[in-house]
């Protein structure tokens, strides 16, 4: 049988007069706002299940999806099963806003609709896992040339609070690759401009600017009720503190570094996962010498390599808040900027590491600044 189409006005009439309207959407889909009245049920379940949803075979039923394509298969397949009173909405709820009909608003405010709408319309996000990002806080190391660009995109992503942890002030070297500041910002504390930047694009999001060097003294506090540590410290020292800490903790700590055209990105969660899950030590048992492991500003970077790793790192930050794909973890990226290459390196546990073995007690935490320096 022909699948009647009625504009919304018209269907609208039907509706009051007792027709059944179901929106055939997705449920991540239905939470941006619906028809008033409409009934809920997604098109694959509706198609494989008719008669639990639908009243009697001859009842009725009005079909409406975002734009009117969906409605419309969705009419055929009824139509198949033995429907025989059915019509799809043209337009769908783009068509029917549009004029101004009633709408079943979202229990949001525009703004959260609006800003996340691209989030909220992938099924592996939607309104559940946003609400899971608002809940979340991000431990930040350094708002350098790592933690700016991964600070922005978590920022913009609606995580909910992002605490920044940085010592240092902004300086005019700085601003070839921290795009968190700027030039009337010099002299300016870093995690203060970070913070005026940030909350300029989301201000939804709480950050918590701590004006401090990640030291043993400080580092547990500023681990508490964190869910993810990003790495973006720019030593050795930090490093190898915070992936203690969070070994100890069980925090999922991604790592991320860059020297002049090149990069490395990884997740180390052995804190969550022992004798699965390779730690930081399990990577590097022993610092480098000083001389071997110069810093961005002995030996240069390209600007652009940080926003590079940066920007994977806030992509593992949320995949791991989310629970999305497959983290790095046991993972370590190799990026050559030059030639454009990405390499990865699988890593193992390493069964005789200082601090991440199952059963191994903490050993405590060390003078890592003498460690590092081979003192």
């Amino acid at each position: 049988m022909a699948v009647h189409e009625l504009t919304p006005a018209d269907a609208l009439a039907r509706q009051q007069a007792g027709a059944l309207l179901v929106d055939v959407r997705d449920a991540h889909e239905r939470a941006l706002g619906t028809a008033r009245g409409a009934l809920g049920v997604a098109r694959g379940e509706l198609e494989a299940d008719p008669a639990t949803h639908l009243p009697a075979l001859d009842a009725e039923i009005l079909l409406i999806c975002q734009s009117g394509r969906r409605s419309q298969f969705a009419a055929d397949a009824l139509a198949a099963r033995g429907y025989t009173n059915l019509a799809s909405v043209v337009g769908g709820t783009l068509a029917w806003s549009a004029a101004g009909l009633p709408m079943d608003a979202p229990e949001l405010d525009d703004d959260f609709s609006d800003r996340y709408s691209r989030h909220l319309r992938l099924p592996e996000v939607g309104l559940a896992g946003q609400k899971k990002l608002e809940a979340a806080t991000v431990l930040v190391i350094g708002a350098g040339g790592l933690g700016s660009p991964a600070a922005y995109y978590l920022a913009a992503a609606g995580v909910g609070t992002l605490r920044i942890a940085d010592d240092d002030i902004v300086d005019r070297s700085n601003l070839q690759r921290q795009i968190l500041h700027a030039d009337a910002r010099i002299g300016v504390a870093k995690v203060d401009s970070a913070r005026d930047t940030l909350a300029a694009l989301n201000p939804r999001v709480r950050i918590e600017a701590v004006n401090e060097r990640v030291t043993s003294d400080n580092v547990e506090r500023l681990l508490e009720g964190v869910d993810v540590v990003l790495d973006g410290a720019d030593n050795f020292a930090a490093r190898y503190l915070l992936n203690d800490a969070c070994v100890k903790l069980g925090k999922p700590l991604v790592y991320g570094a860059v020297h002049r055209f090149e990069g490395q990105v990884g997740v180390f969660d052995a804190g969550r996962h022992r004798g699965s899950a390779p730690c930081y030590r399990c990577l590097f048992p022993e610092p480098p010498p000083p001389e071997a492991a110069p810093n961005c500003a002995e030996a240069g970077v390209l600007g652009v390599v940080p926003g590079i790793v940066g920007l994977l790192q806030a992509t593992e930050t949320i995949k791991l808040l989310l629970g999305l794909g497959t983290p790095m973890t046991g993972r370590l990226l190799h990026i050559d900027a030059l030639g454009l290459r990405f390499r990865e390196t699988r890593l193992s546990p390493d069964p005789d590491c200082p601090v991440c073995p199952p059963g191994r007690d903490f050993p405590g935490y060390i003078d890592y600044a003498r460690f590092c320096s081979g003192g």
